[in-house]
């Protein structure tokens, strides 16, 4: 029979390490909550939430139509350039980072202007080879513009994360005989993947609050619906709405990485 010398150390408490500003902050935020769901609640008016409701709903349908596309189009774009951030070429290198440099150095709403207002310049180029339906729809200029700007965020989190993989990982892998590829695809990839999980998270919920730079260029998203409306009725009580939609939205992108996260893992934690 096997007799235990120690105890196991009591698991640490949660509240543990709550400090008393802490408490105050929260507290605090709790209050400032409550005071936002009590004055959308007194702010309710029947006549116009049964006009203006739809406008709110669709807006936030395109608002993440929108999000959803510019982070397909930026991973899209973001491979290719996280590959030459990776290369040992150095006018690859060059060209990727000048690449990743601009659109990350210049404003998003700088490089929406340039594509939105900039095409009606070249409207009869555009025309001549069959691209003007694309650029006149102001959608599709604020999916390419938002897409190419977070391509580049995008292609620094991939190829930092790849780099972050220990190079002990590669060196073992080529002692087993695995190819190059497949040893990018089964054992570099799935480690640059949990590592890049958060910041690229980050980088969605950023996107997420920068499409409100949308309505700037006709756009109706939540932002532009809004402001109709608002020009419409003065009713400040809609701008409280839409950062409610927001906050929903960044709620729950936030909640679906953090289980995403564990998930991915739960082998490194103790059971």
């Amino acid at each position: 029979m096997t007799v235990a010398l120690f105890d196991a150390p009591p698991r640490p408490s949660r509240f543990e390490n709550v400090s008393a500003a802490g408490v105050v902050l929260i507290t605090f935020w709790v209050i400032v909550g409550v005071a936002i769901v009590v004055a959308l609640a007194a702010s309710v008016d029947s006549e116009r939430l049964s006009k203006y409701g739809w406008r709110i709903f669709d807006g936030f349908v395109t608002t993440v139509r929108l999000v959803a596309s510019c982070l397909i189009v930026g991973a899209v774009i973001s491979l290719p350039v996280a590959a030459g951030r990776l290369s040992e070429r150095r006018v690859v290198g060059a060209l990727a980072y000048g690449y990743s440099y601009f659109f990350r150095g210049t404003p998003l709403l700088a490089q929406a202007f340039l594509i939105y207002y900039g095409a009606g310049q070249f409207a009869p180029q555009l025309k001549a080879i069959g691209l003007w339906w694309f650029f006149k729809d102001a959608f599709n200029c604020a999916v390419l513009s938002f897409g190419l700007n977070t391509a580049a965020y995008q292609a620094e989190i991939l190829s930092g994360a790849i780099r972050n993989v220990a190079r002990g990982q590669r060196e073992a892998a080529m002692a087993i005989g695995l190819r190059r590829f497949t040893t990018l695809r089964k054992v570099v990839m799935p480690q640059a993947l949990i590592s890049a999980l958060r910041p690229y998270g980050n980088e969605v919920i950023l996107m997420i609050k920068a499409s409100a730079i949308a309505s700037i260029i006709t756009v109706l998203d939540i932002m532009g619906q809004t402001r109709f409306i608002y020009s419409k009725t003065y009713d400040l009580s809609f701008y409280l709405w839409a950062a409610v939609l927001y906050l929903l939205l960044v709620e729950v992108l936030s909640r679906v990485i953090n289980a995403i996260e564990r998930r991915l893992t739960r082998h490194t934690r103790l059971i």
